[in-house]
């Protein structure tokens, strides 16, 4: 990466975003005006106008020092934008009545992809800014271009997702809200194609693993309440000509529930397909994380649990917590951002339950090369 390709890296970022974000705005402008002045959709309205105006009038970056200042812009403005994951999530689910599954389901479809498109332009051009000088190629564990890695170990990421798990609280409860009893987390056994190495965004792989396996734990926690020892999770790699494989197969008892018809209806924001859209905790949940925000990775996640450890070694109490708006593990936002992100390059994530035993996940992600953003302008 030289200066010259640095500043039309910039100039094409500066450009690109308003417009995506002005197909966004449109997205907004064509909903019921019930629905677009809901709680949380009018806040992202807002947001999304702002961004547009900024971009808009920003000038030409021509210098280093120009380009600098960007990213300072960038920067400011993706934490302004956290709150938009959650506070979609909230605004929709409360207007899941006055939408129909199928048109609810593909409107949050295409603004959650612009969002990570927009990201990843975003934060591609600032690690790019940050390496200017450097090759990253070089670098011998982690060879990358920007937010890229092109020889991604896969078995690595599960692991380091695996070891990140299992050292979070044991925080488990049933359907009613009873605490199940501490017997630690089950074994996450790999196998396959265990030195697979591809090209691929960390961020996201490593976001779509550890809500799988998360939700695998937690399944075989709960299902195996009464039992001295846990079974163990298989995650099976497997590498094709232009693609990555990898099954979880856990022993948590299935998807089967009342109010989930088909497990896909778990990646749907409907209240029709996925009833506990509309329940009160997870209302009350949402409007926490949007007055936080949410990036949806792998490290805002574990930050609570860090902490959380931190005050219990030095005995300090948690002011949020203690106020009711610490961070919610149940806000419902796992699975459906896991599906948009594998989705985002062109793979797929399917569940397929097995009720009263367990459930298969199978996540198929291309090899990143010839691939497109499957983004609709």
């Amino acid at each position: 990466m030289d200066e010259e390709k640095l500043i039309k890296s910039a100039n094409y970022v500066r450009t690109e975003l308003p417009v995506r974000i002005a197909h966004r705005l449109m997205d907004l402008q064509a909903l019921p005006y019930v629905v677009v002045t809901q709680e949380g959709v009018a806040r992202v309205y807002e947001l999304y106008w702002s961004a547009f105006e900024k971009f808009r009038r920003y000038p030409q970056v021509t210098t280093l020092e120009e380009n600098e200042a960007f990213c300072k812009f960038l920067e400011s403005v993706l934490d302004e934008h956290a709150p938009v994951i959650p506070s979609l999530s909230l605004g929709l689910s409360l207007s899941s009545p006055h939408l129909s599954p199928d048109s609810l389901d593909a409107f949050m479809r295409r603004m959650l992809v612009s969002r990570i498109s927009r990201r990843v332009l975003a934060e591609h051009h600032l690690a790019l800014s940050k390496s200017l000088g450097t090759n990253s190629l070089n670098h011998p564990e982690d060879p990358h271009v920007g937010i890229i890695y092109t020889a991604l170990n896969l078995r690595h990421s599960i692991d380091k997702c695996v070891a990140l798990l299992h050292g979070r609280p044991h925080d488990i409860v049933d359907e009613i809200g009873e605490s199940v009893p501490n017997r630690g987390w089950p074994e996450v056994i790999v196998d396959g194609h265990v030195d697979t190495k591809f090209s691929y965004i960390r961020e996201h792989l490593e976001y779509i693993i550890f809500e799988l396996l998360k939700n695998a734990m937690t399944a075989t926690g709960l299902n195996h309440r009464s039992s001295s020892n846990l079974p163990p999770i298989r995650a099976t790699i497997v590498v094709g000509d232009n693609d990555v494989g990898v099954r979880i197969s856990d022993q948590g008892g299935g998807l089967s529930s009342a109010r989930i018809k088909s497990p896909s209806d778990l990646f749907s924001f409907s209240h029709i397909r996925n009833a506990t859209r509309m329940d009160d905790t997870r209302l009350g949940a949402l409007r926490s994380a949007s007055s936080r925000g949410v990036k949806a990775t792998v490290a805002e996640q574990i930050r609570p649990w860090r902490t959380e450890q931190s005050n219990v070694n030095s005995n300090d109490k948690d002011p949020e917590r203690d106020a009711g708006i610490a961070p919610h593990p149940k806000i419902g936002l796992g699975l459906p951002m896991s599906n948009i992100f594998t989705t985002y390059f062109g793979g797929t994530l399917e569940l397929v339950s097995l009720d009263g035993w367990g459930t298969d996940v199978y996540l198929r992600l291309p090899k990143l090369g010839t691939n497109l953003e499957g983004i609709e302008l």
